[in-house]
């Protein structure tokens, strides 16, 4: 039976999702290829609001304090928490700036473009002062809300974002327990395979589909029950790493979760992606760099497990660049790959 509910409430989750693509992409409000960092964004952000809720509810409820609840807290009582909460959570979010307050106001706030802003550079701003500062860095660059990609005008682009905040506050990624970080992490999943998909090869370049990251998941597990880290060095939106994690459990996956990423947009949808799976700050580091050129996790090695689905198509410098031989991982050979076979 639970098997039944879990495949009845992912069901209707993937309903809502195409509901926003068909309300949001086919009534030509937002195009496609904008459609998954909008829709993404905005799950990210209603994920953390809830999980920063949850956790200092919890807390307070715990210590006897039954009635509590932290999104009818004052903004000034609030603040007198951020430090504590920083380190404990890595970020801060202000009452009056969580989702389900902002999505309250959202239909007679005639500056809801400005509001949004406000609240993602505020908290991207809460964790430069503590350690997941590179976590959460440029994560809603994607989410223009001043983009005409969404409106014309800024009327239109705020009843645009209306309908993407209501769109994801009706999605159901609650069960009975509470949050269900397995919901957001379907969700997503859902979300990058429909985008890929659609957006043909320069989309599929960004997702590796599910079944096949769990098959090189499962090769590379052959064995072992926990490992001591995991990395990809071409991570992509992390599907691969995450798979590891479902086949393993998260806590079996010792001292977390590494990888490198090239590319800006799934940089940033890399590290959604590990928040949105319930992966705490301080369990992953994804870097945005070369790989070849400038590997950014020589202090982390060794890795018990690396996994990876590289883009054979990027350009390399190779023998165009002499320097390279003097690289430790490419001196063994004696020779570099020339450059029109990178």
């Amino acid at each position: 039976m639970a098997d039944v509910k879990k495949d009845q409430e992912r069901d209707e989750l993937f309903r809502r999702i195409y509901k926003i693509a068909t309300d949001l992409v086919h009534a030509g409000h937002v195009a496609e290829w904008d459609f998954k960092s909008y829709v993404l964004g905005t799950m990210f952000y209603r994920y953390i609001s809830e999980n920063f809720t949850a956790y200092i509810n919890e807390g307070e409820h715990a210590a006897g304090n039954k009635d509590f609840d932290y999104a009818k807290m004052p903004d000034a009582e609030a603040e007198t928490a951020r430090e504590g909460l920083v380190q404990e959570k890595g970020f801060f979010i202000l009452p009056s700036e969580l989702f389900c307050n902002v999505l309250a106001r959202a239909d007679k706030d005639d500056n809801l473009n400005e509001t949004l802003e406000r609240v993602f550079n505020h908290i991207e701003s809460s964790a430069a002062s503590g350690d997941a500062e590179n976590d959460f860095a440029g994560l809603f660059d994607d989410f223009d809300v001043n983009s005409k990609a969404i409106g014309e005008t800024v009327a239109k682009r705020n009843k645009v974002l209306v309908e993407l905040l209501n769109g994801v506050a009706q999605m159901p990624l609650f069960s009975t327990d509470g949050i269900n970080p397995d919901l957001f992490g379907d969700a997503y999943e859902y979300l990058m395979g429909m985008y890929a998909a659609n957006a043909g090869k320069k989309g599929g370049q960004y997702f590796t589909p599910a079944d096949v990251s769990e098959l090189l998941a499962r090769l590379g597990t052959i064995g072992k029950t926990k490992i001591n880290k995991v990395y990809d060095p071409a991570c992509g939106s992390g599907s691969l790493l995450l798979k590891v994690e479902k086949v393993l459990g998260k806590d079996n996956i010792e001292r977390g979760f590494y990888g490198q990423e090239i590319d800006l947009t799934t940089y940033n949808l890399c590290r959604i992606n590990m928040f949105l799976h319930n992966i705490e700050f301080d369990k992953f580091s994804i870097v945005r760099e070369d790989t070849l050129l400038s590997p950014q996790h020589w202090d982390d090695q060794p890795f018990e497990l690396i996994v990876s689905n590289p883009p054979f198509s990027v350009p390399w410098e190779g023998d165009k660049n002499p320097l390279l031989i003097n690289d430790p991982r490419f001196s063994p050979a004696g020779v570099l790959a020339p450059a029109s076979k990178g």
